[in-house]
């Protein structure tokens, strides 16, 4: 396991910055709003060969206006409990303050080692300026510019020089799951009902997550990451500069997945921004599990699974081999069957079927059936094969590629998910000259 280390400081001193600069990706949001970061956020780093988890958390006030505060600090203690070192983070430009106070008195209750680093250290007056900071009693103090990296590397040299665990870690190259969907349809809970530990902000305002969260997951045999996302609207929807760059993220995400969890809200229709959703996970050729969550709420005289799993699989059309689970995050009803069912798909895209068996079972059917002949040219398949992709893709080899609609794809899809199982992964189908 690799070294955690927790960025803690009052609201606005550049947490999310000096965050964004050590993972070298800009994945905290970072705004001039106070109080952008309200979850805890992970990324990973590295140092003179040494790898570390980050974790950028939300700004510790006491006695402000925020009406998060007492779930920020709850978040603000639980990454303090789970990191092994603390970057503490002030602001010279605004000076030493009663905040900062709080925080350290925080830290002082924890055995962890703490690192003082003062930022928006630039020039020689804000240097001198950050000697009023020894005041803290923490011993360890580092002048640095987050914002274009001046002193980091001196913090990191004695950072990684406090780690006591062997990184022999190999957690990047883990599968991820990102849990997407429309706002408040309960994202957060599902992935707080599966770890079993309150580590994302639930509340029944819509929006309540911003930034893209992920959680380490490794039970039952099983390691892989979970990303909870922000919701993501309708453009229109979209008023604030920091929710358009959480649904930016959000889609980003999507992009850096594996597999897509997409929960949809049971009590709503299956409208045209769940469906827009699925079709970008899609599109970008991701493992797709649709989870129908706040199933305990639904009058079961009146619906069954069945008839809500033919409504949806007719939205989705017809992209139809998708797995469908019913489940109450708030009451864990089948959420670890969900995530196997996940696990499932994402081992099924990896799937590779060997070129013997590919052509044996496909070219007697395209010999039955083979494509309509376009102005009295026929097309003849010779060899199928499949490319070594991360999700699955075919090559059919054949005189006139030009001439394959895509109604004759589809059937050559429906074919493959006939015979082999690609349950919950898209299919690509190129045809090339022979």
């Amino acid at each position: 396991m690799s070294n955690v280390v927790a960025i803690i400081g009052r609201p606005n001193v550049g947490k999310s910055t000096l965050f964004n600069r050590l993972v070298k990706r800009r994945e905290a949001i970072v705004d001039s709003t106070s109080g952008v970061t309200r979850d805890r956020h992970y990324g990973n780093s590295e140092w003179n060969g040494k790898k570390f988890t980050l974790i950028d958390t939300g700004g510790y006030l006491i006695g402000g206006n925020d009406r998060y505060e007492k779930e920020i600090h709850k978040q603000v203690k639980i990454a303090i409990d789970e990191s092994d070192c603390i970057l503490f983070l002030v602001d010279v430009e605004i000076g030493l303050n009663s905040s900062d106070m709080d925080v350290a008195k925080l830290l002082r209750q924890s055995s962890k080692p703490v690192f003082l680093v003062v930022n928006k250290v630039d020039n020689s007056t804000r240097l001198s300026d950050s000697s009023e900071f020894y005041s803290l009693g923490i011993s360890k103090q580092f002048n640095i510019s987050a914002i274009n990296g001046s002193g980091t590397g001196d913090l990191l040299d004695e950072l990684v020089k406090s780690f006591t665990i062997a990184n022999g870690d190999k957690k990047d190259d883990l599968p991820r799951f990102a849990v997407i969907g429309r706002p408040n349809a309960g994202k957060s809970s599902f992935i707080n009902s599966l770890i079993d530990e309150k580590r994302n902000i639930v509340n029944d305002e819509a929006g309540t997550t911003r930034d893209s969260i992920e959680t380490y997951y490794n039970k039952y045999g099983f390691n892989f990451y979970l990303v909870d996302t922000a919701g993501i609207r309708k453009k229109s929807k979209i008023l604030e500069n920091i929710e358009f760059y959480s649904v930016m993220r959000s889609i980003k995400s999507i992009e850096n997945s594996d597999v897509c969890i997409l929960i949809y809200d049971a009590c709503r229709e299956f409208d045209s921004q769940v469906k827009n959703i699925f079709w970008l996970a899609a599109k970008n050729h991701k493992g797709i599990v649709i989870i129908v969550n706040k199933w305990d709420l639904i009058d079961k005289k009146n619906n069954s699974t069945e008839e809500f799993t033919k409504k949806i699989k007719k939205e989705i059309s017809p992209f139809t081999d998708v797995p469908i689970i019913f489940v109450s995050a708030l009451n864990n009803q089948r959420i670890h069957k969900s995530i196997q069912t996940a696990l499932n798909v994402f081992e099924r895209r990896k799937n590779r079927i060997p070129t013997k068996s590919l052509n044996d079972y496909l070219l007697p059917i395209i010999l039955r059936t083979p494509p309509p002949a376009i102005k009295g040219k026929y097309i003849k398949v010779k060899f199928v094969r499949q490319l070594p992709s991360k999700h699955p893709q075919f090559t059919f080899f054949c005189n006139l590629p030009q001439y394959v609609k895509e109604p004759y794809k589809r059937f050559l899809e429906n074919k493959i998910r006939e015979k082999y199982d690609f349950t919950g992964s898209t299919i690509d189908i190129f045809m090339r000259k022979k």
